[in-house]
């Protein structure tokens, strides 16, 4: 009983200290960063298709800086990580999560995901997940500005991935992708082209190290270290042209991240985890301009490129060259690195305390924020919840961007009906 108590008085003391720090670091941060100015260097963020593929889903990674690659592994493993789930404990889970997106700007935005698992072995695994966009209410007009109809757009992506050890501390996956994203409904454009859906096919390939045979200070810990390539598929294209630009690629995308989990004892773990991710696509290159600032271009009416390589590519071409291609040589390379880091605290395996901060360069989009979230388990259920605190700009769109996801344990539910049975 006093251990408990004591165990209990810790559990206070983290989880004081874990949030005012945090509050307090980040209401400093917000303050150095709002006034922050780009000092000169030119905007040069790099666009793709459906970038909701890029969104957390979930709010145990959301409430982590976005980190999940290499943390331990869960149900909505399939979107950070799919090689973890052969080492998940459990036989079978599912997790549902909603996001209400852009909020700052628009009312009816929204992603949900839904995330399940099976585990076929000890050594293997399947998994599978859905996940839909939905964009609100559009209103069409013609050139004139009268309107012609109305229309929700949507994407949704579905997944489905198989994981195997391949070692005692190693595994590998593959995850296959079918990606419909249909923005216009197929009402066409003011210049006559025909619209249509976009439709893509592309695969997930992953691995994921894991050794919980180490001491850290004579504390049990373990180590992991997780690589995802993600989105390798088709471009994906809305209209009937057939010209080059108007192919857009899949956000392709390097995640690569490692993480430390120490258990202080039978009641406190802490996790800290560090991530960093890169678009594996063109960089849009410089196009040179007159003296009157109109882009120049050649005799068959292409844009003239002053620095960087042709954007419109093959796909092998644009996720290879993906590395040398920008107008800014290798420091530009290096901005298109999105840096993040997170931390994960649990109480007796019951309830969870989460922070974590995602650094973008502000000329390549400038999503610089933290993170905060807690995490309960009771009986048979998780539930997980996850806010987003921006350090840039005022009025910024992910301000006041929450995350909830609820997850059912199959294994707990079980063993509860096994128990009941006894009992009768």
């Amino acid at each position: 009983m006093a251990h408990f108590r004591s165990g209990r008085m810790q559990f206070k003391n983290i989880f004081f200290t874990t949030f005012f720090s945090l509050l307090i670091a980040s209401t400093l941060f917000a303050q150095v960063t709002s006034t922050s100015q780009l000092k000169g260097q030119e905007i040069n963020a790099i666009t793709t298709a459906v970038p909701l593929l890029l969104i957390s889903p979930d709010s145990r990674a959301g409430a982590m800086g976005e980190c999940g690659v290499a943390t331990s592994p869960d149900i909505n493993s399939m979107h950070w990580n799919c090689a973890k789930y052969a080492f998940i404990d459990k036989k079978m889970g599912v997790s549902a999560s909603y996001n209400p997106w852009l909020r700052q700007l628009v009312p009816d935005i929204n992603l949900a995901y839904l995330a399940g698992y099976g585990k076929l072995d000890k050594n293997s695994a399947i998994a599978g997940s859905l996940r839909y966009f939905s964009l609100g209410n559009i209103t069409f007009t013609d050139i004139v500005g009268n309107t012609t109809g109305n229309y929700k757009p949507n994407e949704f992506a579905l997944d489905v991935g198989y994981t195997r050890k391949l070692g005692e501390r190693f595994s590998a996956a593959m995850a296959l992708r079918y990606i419909n994203s249909n923005l216009t409904g197929g009402v066409a454009l003011s210049n006559g082209t025909g619209t249509h859906a976009g439709q893509a096919v592309a695969v997930d390939i992953a691995g994921y190290y894991t050794n919980n045979e180490i001491k850290i200070s004579g504390k049990k810990s373990e180590i992991s270290g997780g690589l995802n390539i993600s989105n390798i598929g088709n471009k994906l294209s809305y209209t009937d042209n057939s010209s080059p630009d108007s192919k857009n690629f899949l956000p392709m995308n390097l995640k690569l991240g490692s993480c430390l989990k120490i258990n202080l004892d039978d009641y406190n773990t802490f996790a800290f985890t560090a991530d960093i991710n890169k678009l594996l696509v063109p960089t849009p290159p410089i196009y040179k301009k007159d003296n009157s600032g109109n882009t120049v271009t050649d005799a068959n009416g292409e844009k003239v490129i002053e620095s960087g390589k042709d954007p419109y590519r093959s796909v092998a071409s644009g996720l290879f060259g993906s590395f040398s291609d920008a107008p800014g040589g290798f420091k530009e390379e290096m901005r298109e690195v999105i840096l993040q880091t997170g931390m994960e605290y649990w109480y007796d395996k019951l309830f969870a305390v989460r922070a974590g901060y995602f650094h973008e360069h502000q000329t390549k989009g400038g999503r610089q924020f933290f993170t905060m979230g807690l995490g309960v388990k009771y009986n048979v259920f998780g539930f997980d919840f996850a806010y987003l605190i921006p350090t840039v700009r005022r009025n910024n769109p992910l301000q006041n961007t929450l995350r909830f996801s609820l997850s059912f344990d199959f294994d707990a539910f079980n063993k509860q009906n096994k128990e009941s049975n006894s009992e009768n």
